[in-house]
């Protein structure tokens, strides 16, 4: 091997890694952003799950029994309400993800001399966050019975019945299946990944091929070339969408509960959503190298940030506000609210909106930075 060649070799890619500063600057932060991600997003503990509390008792053991829950640190009650209508609507809503009924006479049961029953009821559409509010429910009422019946205890421990009266309903996905929870949120991720990676390409294509320059000389206007892009790619993404909800709902059996119409509306907007990320990527970057790694800086972060595998109710919350600016995030309470829940748009609307506000200021912006490479 020739030292002096190789060592030109190296000077010259030296010097285009130097010259090509975006790629260098994403190739130092990337590590860096990436391992904060991972080590504050991938948390598989569930921590403070919302809670909605119906106490019909107002007692002092009601809301003893309610502290107990807010100290374990594993619910946080948020939202007393005052009728189970309320719990039901901040369910659907996916405000709360459980709630607890303390009924009139609860004073008198927990003292021995009535007969009435705690009701726990858990959102089973993430079947992480139910498992832990059944277990911890389970032992944080049992907790508090042998505490307030000492002298029960040790027949209590002989039969290992809690003295206290806890009934549990799991809504929505009373068996707690993974593939529920797992698919709806399975469709949102593929359709993102597709139809960003489809179009950031796209722009950044023309210009290494050197064909942007024809395009410039023409009288057509940035936001028209890039509507323009966009088209072919709505309709390629929405078939893509039909096709993965055609599977997941009939291949792995996860049947849609909610308007299926509504669904597919929804899902056209987040495929415009995800297409205009892609775009001005394409607009930002200036070879297909950078575009591509521009895409993944994008795409993994949104895998951990906008609850499709961890709990977001978990996450510090920094790194809970970041998901709040991934579309992804929104998309995925639409699939799970629609197909598990039956949700209808009045339920939806917030994330809707939402997602529309994001596809109209993507588009935008992307316009913008188009116009301004073009200056």
């Amino acid at each position: 091997m020739n030292i002096k060649r190789l060592m030109a070799v190296i000077k010259k890619e030296l010097l285009h890694i130097r010259r090509d500063r975006a790629s260098l600057i994403m190739a130092v932060m990337m590590p860096l952003i990436f391992i904060f991600l991972f080590g504050y997003a991938v948390n598989t503990d569930v921590e403070n799950i919302d809670m909605a509390v119906l106490d019909m008792d107002k007692s002092m053991e009601s809301r003893e029994l309610v502290k107990k829950f807010e100290a374990s640190n594993y619910f946080v009650p948020s939202v007393y309400v005052k009728n189970t209508g309320e719990i039901e609507r901040l369910i659907d809503t996916g405000k709360v993800k459980c709630a607890i009924i303390i009924p009139s006479g609860f004073s008198k049961t927990v003292n021995g001399f009535g007969d009435s029953s705690v009701q726990l009821i858990i959102d089973g559409v993430d079947p992480t966050i139910a498992r832990t509010a059944l277990q911890s429910g389970f032992l944080l009422s049992k907790n508090y019975s042998l505490e307030r019946l000492p002298q029960l205890q040790s027949s209590q421990l002989n039969t290992g019945e809690p003295g206290l009266d806890v009934r549990t309903k799991v809504w929505y996905n009373p068996n707690l299946e993974s593939t529920k929870f797992t698919i709806p949120g399975l469709i949102g991720l593929i359709m993102q990944n597709i139809t960003v990676i489809l179009t950031a390409f796209s722009l950044v294509r023309e210009k290494e091929r050197g064909t942007i320059e024809l395009l410039m000389v023409t009288p057509i206007k940035p936001a028209e070339l890039i509507v323009g892009k966009m088209v072919p790619y709505i309709l390629i993404g929405t078939l893509d969408f039909l096709i993965a909800l055609f599977f997941g709902t009939y291949w792995f059996d996860v049947p849609i509960a909610g308007n299926t119409m509504l669904l597919i509306i929804l899902g056209v907007i987040f495929v415009i959503c995800s297409l205009s990320i892609g775009i001005l990527i394409s607009t930002i970057a200036q070879t297909q190298a950078q575009a591509m790694q521009m895409a993944f800086l994008f795409l993994l972060p949104s895998i951990l940030l906008s609850g499709f595998i961890f709990p977001r109710e978990s996450m510090p919350f920094p790194i809970m506000v970041a998901g709040y600016f991934i579309p992804l995030t929104y998309f995925l309470k639409i699939l799970r609210g629609i197909i598990l829940k039956g949700s209808d748009f009045t339920i939806l609307a917030n994330e809707v909106y939402i997602l529309l506000a994001f596809g109209i200021a993507l588009l935008a912006v992307a316009s913008i930075s188009f116009k301004k490479r073009l200056d």
